[in-house]
């Protein structure tokens, strides 16, 4: 009985949180070396002048979301062996099981492939590796109108799961946005421990721009890089929240991004945007290895270009545009701090009460709040398939 409890809590995630809707218009087919050049983000993000000093090397981001195709052509021999939380709806291999999650980690570290890698997706970090974490599902999931009615931790033990296999970097494009929207204790407890361990920790800022800009969580806890998002002219994204907890933009419009069925698709949502400054903090911890996580957030907001008006912050861009090169440039100033700096500025323990006792964790259900459709931070409204790889065309 004791086990059987146990998996209902693990599994049984607030699946609302995959709500990608890889909205599907009429094919428009490019050749394939059209692919790079629609990738405006990396030269928004001067990639050239960043992997003049490294490609992410050494650097492990943990993408914690839905599946991650191991085998898709652009990330082949970057992705590690990771840990599926879900345990229930699409299994590995399908589709449906890998969409979003291959989609944040072509974002991260995607290299491409072709001849001399020319092909496909190329990555902010594209030699950093990526511990996949399945802790949501896809929103074509059928599994997920079930889910919906339940409670988990997945979220929460995903980061830890992560931070104890030595995760450098935390992505989490995701987020709960919805009205009813609030801290969890466990969720902020597992931040702030790998903040504690060293791991940064970064998230989407939420998709709620249009619908009340909502607070999203875990973009909201302390410590995290909340991330919102702009077009390639740099303007705040409509849909992109606007709150106090903002602390840098990225690319989040019209971005390019590899899918299991080995076509690309272009969509928005500030998910693109977490995953490309998760990839900018790859870039930075592999240059600066010894920077604490409150180093990181700093030297990101210190450095970002297209700073609001007055060189300060605001809610839609945080303190500006993330510029990963003038970061790698600005650390090799900085003198790796105590790592008990990574919570400066928080005064209390947790954002909320603790993490339940262990006890009550075996009385109840855990502490996730269930999540409603009204969650808005994962990428992709709408897509548009861009083209097909032609050695994957037979699959």
């Amino acid at each position: 009985m004791r086990k059987t409890g146990y998996r209902r809590r693990r599994t049984a995630v607030a699946a609302a949180l995959a709500a990608t809707a890889f909205a599907v218009l009429p094919a428009t087919p490019a050749h394939a070396d059209a692919i790079r050049t629609q990738q405006w983000g990396l030269e928004a993000m001067r990639t050239d002048e960043a992997w003049r000093t490294t490609k992410g090397a050494g650097v492990t981001v943990a993408v914690l979301d839905t599946g991650v195709d191991a085998a898709h052509p652009d990330l082949t021999g970057n992705v590690l062996p990771g840990k599926d939380l879900i345990g229930f709806g699409a299994e590995r291999g399908d589709r449906a099981w890998a969409r979003h999650g291959t989609a944040m980690a072509g974002i991260i570290a995607g290299h491409g492939h072709g001849s001399g890698g020319e092909d496909g997706v190329m990555g902010i970090a594209p030699e950093a590796k990526i511990l996949p974490v399945r802790v949501i599902l896809e929103g074509g999931d059928p599994a997920r109108t079930k889910a919906r009615t339940t409670r988990g931790t997945a979220l929460a033990e995903g980061i830890r799961w992560a931070v104890d296999q030595g995760a450098d970097v935390i992505n989490l494009s995701l987020g709960d946005d919805s009205e009813s929207a609030h801290p969890d204790a466990g969720e902020d407890a597992a931040v702030q421990y790998a903040l504690s361990k060293g791991a940064v920790v970064v998230a989407s800022a939420g998709n709620g721009g249009e619908k009340g800009d909502h607070i999203s969580y875990p973009a909201a806890y302390p410590g995290v890089i909340a991330v919102t998002a702009v077009d390639r002219y740099g303007t705040h994204a409509a849909f992109s929240t606007s709150r106090w907890y903002a602390t840098v933009s990225a690319p989040g419009v019209d971005i390019v991004i590899a899918d299991p069925d080995r076509k690309y698709y272009e969509g928005w949502g500030t998910s693109a945007a977490s995953a490309f400054v998760s990839g900018a903090v790859a870039l930075v911890k592999s240059a600066h290895p010894g920077l604490t996580p409150a180093q990181v957030k700093k030297l990101l907001a210190d450095t970002a270009r297209d700073r609001p008006e007055g060189g300060g912050h605001d809610d839609d861009k945080g303190y500006g545009t993330v510029d990963p090169a003038a970061a790698i440039e600005q650390g090799a100033k900085l003198r790796p701090a105590d790592l008990r700096a990574a919570a400066s500025g928080y005064g209390k323990r947790y954002f909320g009460a603790g993490p339940p006792s262990a006890a009550a964790e075996e009385e109840g259900p855990g502490l996730l709040a269930p999540v409603t459709g009204g969650v808005g931070v994962l990428l992709l409204a709408a897509a548009v398939v861009l083209w097909r790889g032609g050695r994957a065309a037979g699959r």
